[in-house]
């Protein structure tokens, strides 16, 4: 079997991380689609290792905390009767959590909006962290109990609720949210800095993630046809987001900024660890 050379594997995630669709980057490198997928399926999974192991004792002090939609398969109503209620069809979230003075991604998980997701995240999150920290999330109400039993009351946590007038008008209607008029501060345990209290950094991410992975791209077909797959990608975004992408504000990556990478990774070397695995 022909081995893709590194060169070309690179070509391909370079046009992944790009926000390129699978069909694109076929087009773009001359690589067949399934060549594609098998190479993201094992970049993916290599990336998802690599980051569970280096993102450990971690300096962070301020996290925020949110999910963002998307789907596989099918749109939710579009689901057949048989699959409804089946992970992977259907509703997807991707949650986040990211650190608001690095802007590392500290940890994530792809599952239900439910209390099973929220609570494996906040107990992965408390096994990567070197101290307290002070945490914000939206007003889900699941993150309660999930943050508690993670963190028991060592942590310093506060809920940003947000505040809605009603539903749009005009043509805006059908694609826009209710227009937010407010946001109201809760503080659910320790002690957490008002001024702190934010998910702003974080929502900013959902921008950079749909702009960046193809698969939750608004009102197109790029849309992820298997959940494993949604996972592979969101696991290589997050490889080239924290090592490989300088951020602008901080003018290294946030792995460099938190501690845990000393230079700036290229492509080559993210295409090379699923050769070490």
């Amino acid at each position: 079997m022909n081995k893709l050379s590194t060169e070309k594997r690179t070509q391909v995630l370079a046009a992944l991380v790009e926000g390129n669709s699978v069909r694109a980057t076929c087009r773009m490198t001359g690589v067949a689609k399934g060549t594609v997928l098998k190479l993201l399926t094992d970049v993916g999974r290599a990336c998802a290792r690599y980051q569970d192991q280096a993102l450990r004792n971690l300096p962070c002090k301020r996290l925020q905390t949110d999910e963002i939609w998307g789907f596989c398969y099918a749109k939710q109503a579009n689901v057949p009767e048989q699959l409804q209620g089946m992970f992977g069809f259907g509703d997807v979230w991707t949650w986040t959590v990211l650190c608001a003075d690095t802007k590392l991604i500290a940890a994530w998980k792809v599952g239900p909006r439910d209390a099973q997701t929220a609570d494996k995240l906040m107990r992965d999150l408390a096994g990567r962290l070197s101290n307290r920290v002070q945490l914000t999330t939206d007003g889900h109400k699941v993150y309660l109990q999930a943050v508690e039993r993670a963190f028991g009351d060592q942590i310093d946590y506060a809920m940003l609720v947000k505040l809605y007038s009603g539903e749009p008008t005009g043509n805006e209607a059908r694609y826009s949210p209710a227009k937010c008029c407010g946001a109201r501060k809760e503080a659910i345990m320790g002690r957490p800095m008002r001024r702190d209290v934010s998910t702003s950094f974080v929502e900013r991410q959902n921008l950079t993630m749909r702009m960046q992975m193809r698969r939750l791209t608004r009102l197109t077909n790029g849309f992820s046809k298997k959940v494993e797959n949604l996972e592979h990608a969101v696991a290589l975004h997050f490889m080239h987001y924290n090592f490989a992408r300088v951020h602008q504000t901080l003018r290294v990556t946030p792995a460099m900024e938190a501690g845990i990478a000393k230079h700036v990774w290229t492509l080559e070397e993210i295409a090379k660890l699923a050769d070490s695995n």
